[in-house]
C-alpha cells in the first residue's frame, strides 16, 4: 500500500501530513507541525515583511523525517500560498528570503499599472482579480533592485520548495494563474503581458520564468542525500485553494458553490473554461486554474481571521476568547443586529478588530457591539451575508444554478456560521471536510501515482466516502438577510 506525504504550508503555521488509500477511503495521519511566522527586516528605509522560507525547509525536513520514521512515503506534494516568490541567482542559490504578500511595497502599484495597459485588457487575457500583492505588482515593486537584476529564476514559493526536494524547476499552473502573467485560455504564460512587464521593469522576466505543468505531474524522485529513499515528488494543486477545491465533494458542481473557509474565504464555483467579461471584470471575480483541466470562478472574501485577531485581542485584555464560549453566547444574540463590511481596508491589518468593528458601527447609526458575544455574532453574520452576495455574483455571472453550497476547511467546524451561511444564502451547506487542502494534496498524489483512476470525479467520491459530512438548512425565511443587505450595500456604497 503506497503511502502520499503531503506539505502543507498556510500563512500561520505549516504541515506534513501522510495518506493511505484503503477500501476507497483515505486514511490520514499529521506527522509534524510548524510555526510559519512572518520576520521584518530593514531595508529601502523602513522595515520588509519576509517569509522565514529557511525555517520552513527546516520544519518540512523534520516532518518528512518523521514521516520516514514512521514507515516512509511514495510520494510527496507540497501546497502553499500564492503570489510570493523566490529569486535564485545562476547556481540557483536563493538571493534573500521571499517577500510577504502583506508588505506594503505594492500598495499604489496596480493603479500605476493600470495607466500604462487598461485592466480591460489585462482582465481579458489573464481573467484575474486585482489584488495589490498579485506577483505581476510585486515585480513592478521590484522594478529596478539589485536583487532583480541579479537574478536568473523565479520560483513561487511551492515550487521552490519542490525544487529543492527534487531537482526539478517548474512553475505548476494552479500557483502561477494567480500571478496575473498567465493567459488563463490557453494555460501557458502571457508573452504580450510579460513583454510589457519587461518594459516597466526594465528586466527580463520572461527568462526568468520555468515551464508549467499541470497538478498530477511527476517531478521526479527525491534528490539524493536527503535521506528518504527515492521516493517521487509530484506537482499538486501547489495553490493550497487548488487542492482544497479538488476536495470539495461536489458530487454535481455544476449545481454547486463551495466556500473554502479558513483565514480568508474563498467563494465560488467551478466551470470548463474561464468568464473573462467586463462584468465579471468589474465585480473583481477571479479565474484561477484548478485540478484536472478546470477554472476556480471565486471571489476573495475576509474569512475568519477576523476572528482569530479579535480573540487575541479579547485575551490579551482579560477577556473571553474561548472559541466554543464565544460561538455559544453568540448563538443567543438577535441575527443581523448589527453588520459591516468585512472586506473594508479598515479590517485587514492586524490589532484590534473589536475596536474598529464598535467604530464602524457607531458611524453607520447602527447598535454598537459592546462584549465579545455581540462582536463574534457581527462578524459571523457579516461574513454570512458576505457568503451570500459573492455566491449570487459569481453564480449570476457564470449562469449557474446553485443549489447547495460546500464549506470546507476550519470553518465546516464552525456550526453557528454553517447555519447562518443556510440562513442568508437559503440553500442547503454541507460542511466538510476540515482538512480538505491535505486530502487534495494526498489524493491529487494518488491520481498521479497511477493508485486512483477517474481525475477529479474519483477524488471527489473517496473524499466523501471518507468524511462524515453535515449538513444544515436554511431556518426561517430570507427577510431580515435582505434587509440587512441593503443596509449592507449602502454601507459599502458610502464608502467606495
Amino acid at each position: 500500500m503506497n503511502t502520499y506525504a503531503a506539505v502543507d504550508l498556510g500563512a500561520t503555521s505549516g504541515r506534513v501530513l501522510t495518506g493511505r488509500l484503503a477500501g476507497g477511503r483515505l486514511d490520514t495521519t499529521e506527522v509534524a507541525r510548524f510555526e510559519n511566522a512572518p520576520v521584518g527586516v530593514p531595508a529601502h528605509g523602513r522595515e520588509v515583511l519576509h517569509w522565514d522560507v529557511l525555517a520552513l525547509w527546516a520544519g518540512i525536513r523534520r516532518g518528512l523525517d518523521a514521516a520516514h520514521r514512521n514507515g516512509g512515503f511514495t510520494s510527496v506534494g507540497v501546497d502553499t500560498w500564492a503570489v510570493d516568490y523566490g529569486l535564485l541567482d545562476a547556481d540557483g542559490a536563493l538571493l534573500g528570503s521571499p517577500v510577504h504578500y502583506r508588505d506594503e511595497r505594492t500598495l499604489d502599484v496596480p493603479e500605476q499599472f493600470f495607466t500604462t495597459m487598461p485592466a480591460s485588457d489585462h482582465y481579458a487575457v489573464t481573467g484575474a482579480q486585482v489584488q495589490p500583492f498579485n506577483t505581476v505588482f510585486q515585480l513592478l515593486a521590484a522594478a529596478r533592485t539589485t536583487q532583480l537584476a541579479s537574478a536568473a529564476e523565479l520560483l513561487l514559493v511551492p515550487d521552490l520548495l519542490a525544487a529543492w526536494l527534487s531537482g526539478v524547476h517548474v512553475a505548476e499552473v494552479t500557483n502561477a494563474s494567480t500571478t496575473g502573467l498567465l493567459d488563463v485560455d490557453s494555460r501557458s504564460w502571457s508573452h504580450r503581458i510579460l513583454r510589457h512587464v519587461e518594459d516597466l521593469t526594465g528586466s527580463g522576466i520572461t527568462a526568468l520564468l520555468p515551464r508549467l505543468v499541470e497538478p498530477g505531474t511527476v517531478l521526479g524522485p527525491l534528490r539524493p542525500g536527503l535521506g528518504w529513499g527515492d521516493a517521487s515528488v509530484v506537482a499538486v494543486g501547489s495553490h493550497d485553494t487548488a487542492s482544497a477545491v479538488a476536495a470539495v465533494p461536489m458530487l454535481e458542481p455544476e449545481h454547486a458553490a463551495y466556500i473554502s473557509s479558513g483565514t480568508w474565504s474563498l467563494v465560488g464555483v467551478e466551470l470548463p473554461g474561464p468568464v473573462r467579461s467586463e462584468p465579471s471584470r468589474l465585480a473583481n471575480v477571479t479565474n484561477e486554474l484548478g485540478v484536472d483541466g478546470t477554472v476556480r470562478y471565486l471571489k476573495n472574501v475576509a474569512g475568519l481571521w477576523l476572528l482569530s485577531e479579535s480573540q487575541r485581542t479579547w485575551a490579551a485584555q482579560g477577556g473571553v476568547s474561548d472559541l466554543a464560549a464565544l460561538l455559544a453566547a453568540a448563538a443567543h444574540v438577535p441575527v443581523c443586529r448589527t453588520v459591516v463590511d468585512v472586506d473594508d481596508p479598515a479590517f485587514a491589518a492586524p490589532g484590534d478588530i473589536p475596536a474598529r468593528i464598535a467604530a464602524a458601527a457607531s458611524a453607520s447609526g447602527q447598535p454598537v457591539p459592546d462584549d465579545e458575544a455581540s462582536t463574534t455574532r457581527c462578524i459571523l453574520d457579516s461574513l454570512a451575508l458576505a457568503y451570500r452576495r459573492a455566491i449570487r455574483t459569481v453564480a449570476g455571472l457564470a449562469d449557474r444554478d446553485v443549489r447547495v453550497v460546500h464549506v470546507v476547511g476550519g470553518g465546516s467546524r464552525n456550526a453557528l456560521l454553517c447555519q447562518l451561511t443556510a440562513d442568508a444564502t437559503g440553500l442547503p451547506v454541507v460542511a466538510g471536510p476540515a482538512e480538505c487542502t491535505a486530502m487534495g494534496n494526498l489524493l491529487v498524489q494518488a491520481w498521479a501515482m497511477g493508485d486512483l483512476d477517474g481525475g477529479l470525479p474519483a477524488i471527489r467520491q473517496v473524499v466523501a466516502d471518507s468524511t462524515e459530512l453535515a449538513r444544515w438548512n436554511p431556518a426561517g425565511d430570507t427577510t431580515v438577510w435582505d434587509q440587512a443587505d441593503d443596509r449592507l450595500r449602502d454601507l459599502t456604497a458610502a464608502r467606495l
